[in-house]
């Protein structure tokens, strides 16, 4: 963290050059300094804001610091306090828009995260099982050792979702708890854990297919609906997806899996609409330029846009959207409401801090999560975490 603090005076002119640049449809003005933060290095999210960085580079002459962080707070940290422009988020933008996990603590609360561009390509993001695990079905992950990362409460949630889809709860399973992403998956390579969730084109999956244990997925068929009721209960942000590339996955052995955007490039809501409108013009006008860069990278595509999710688009991505032909009434609708949501979260957050909350951190959530249910069923809007 401290090493991304001491870029900041680069990183504010380059924020104060790009916000009064003048921006038209054909011609797209950026600083020539800026930064967003991303996974940590080697990472699909790291490597396709890599690639996009190159194209800014070859295109505006401009330097894109990517700079990779350990976990969500990490990442969007710099972003908060104006030394990025960017973050190349996953579901971490959701539980840090729905003021949850580690986003329920007194220094941060519920964050106007919106977005510019998200990734959805030939991968999935699934929990990966040891082939020499017995395991055909996800409910036969039953008594398996299922690896968590300490301090990844997204990434812990997004295998409970998967979970989820067998009727499994964490109770069902025996937790492997890990010190990082790439422990876990070393873990279930060294028979420390039998599952571990990942991007199927993660390079961890692919040195795990390779394995004496070899590696599968189990599937969920999105015909299945009440499985996939019970993945929305844990993780609402999940969508049925067919993969076709990643570890032991091609067109020709293609997999029912389940997905989200990833890497998702997010501002706040606050940042100026030329600013945010510029990065994702550039984005998308020159989407040739990177889609064959990194793997994932693909998925950028304007015409490959996840409609309706769980997050807002920002209004300067929205404009950009429009020009390219991406928009719709249904999702202009879709969109303000979950402004709507962010409003109303946002005010929730304020009530409650001056409610004298309690001081231990713990009972501070407690109550939070109290709060903030009350004021979503207030005002008739979905809570997410029952």
């Amino acid at each position: 963290m401290h090493r991304l603090l001491a870029l900041a005076p680069a990183l504010l002119a380059g924020l104060s050059t790009l916000s009064a640049a003048p921006v038209s449809a054909d011609d797209v003005k950026l600083p020539p300094t800026m930064a967003v933060t991303a996974y940590d290095t080697g990472t699909a999210g790291f490597n396709i804001a890599v690639a996009v960085g190159k194209m800014m580079k070859d295109k505006y002459g401009t330097d894109l610091r990517v700079l990779p962080a350990g976990n969500d707070v990490a990442r969007l940290a710099p972003l908060r306090a104006k030394r990025a422009v960017s973050s190349a988020m996953g579901s971490g933008t959701y539980f840090a828009q729905e003021g949850v996990f580690e986003f329920g603590a007194k220094e941060w609360g519920p964050q106007p995260l919106q977005l510019l561009l998200s990734s959805v390509d030939c991968n999935c993001g699934a929990l990966g099982v040891a082939a020499d695990a017995g395991v055909k079905e996800m409910k036969d992950l039953k008594g398996k050792r299922v690896g968590f990362v300490v301090g990844s409460p997204a990434l812990n949630q997004n295998s409970l979702a998967m979970l989820a889809f067998g009727g499994l709860t964490q109770k069902d399973v025996k937790i492997v708890e890990f010190a990082s992403y790439g422990a876990m998956w070393k873990g279930l390579i060294n028979n420390d854990t039998d599952a571990a969730f990942g991007t199927t084109i993660t390079g961890p999956a692919k040195e795990a297919e390779t394995s004496p244990r070899g590696l599968m997925w189990p599937q969920l068929p999105a015909s299945d609906k009440e499985g996939w009721a019970r993945v929305k209960k844990v993780g609402s942000f999940f969508f049925p997806q067919l993969a076709t590339c990643g570890a032991g996955i091609s067109a020709d052995k293609p997999l029912q899996l389940g997905n989200y955007p990833y890497p998702i490039f997010v501002a706040y809501a606050a940042q100026p609409a030329d600013q945010v409108y510029a990065i994702t013009k550039a984005m998308i006008v020159n989407y040739d330029a990177y889609k064959d860069s990194a793997p994932g990278a693909g998925g950028l595509g304007a015409h490959r846009q996840t409609k309706n999710w769980v997050v807002p688009v920002h209004p300067g991505a929205v404009k950009a959207l429009k020009e390219a032909g991406q928009w719709t009434d249904e999702q202009e609708a879709h969109n303000n409401a979950l402004y709507k949501r962010q409003e109303t979260l946002a005010a929730a957050w304020a009530d409650y801090g001056k409610s004298n909350p309690p001081s231990d951190d713990k009972a501070f959530l407690e109550g939070w999560m109290k709060a903030r249910a009350a004021a979503l069923a207030k005002a008739n809007m979905p809570d997410g975490f029952e």
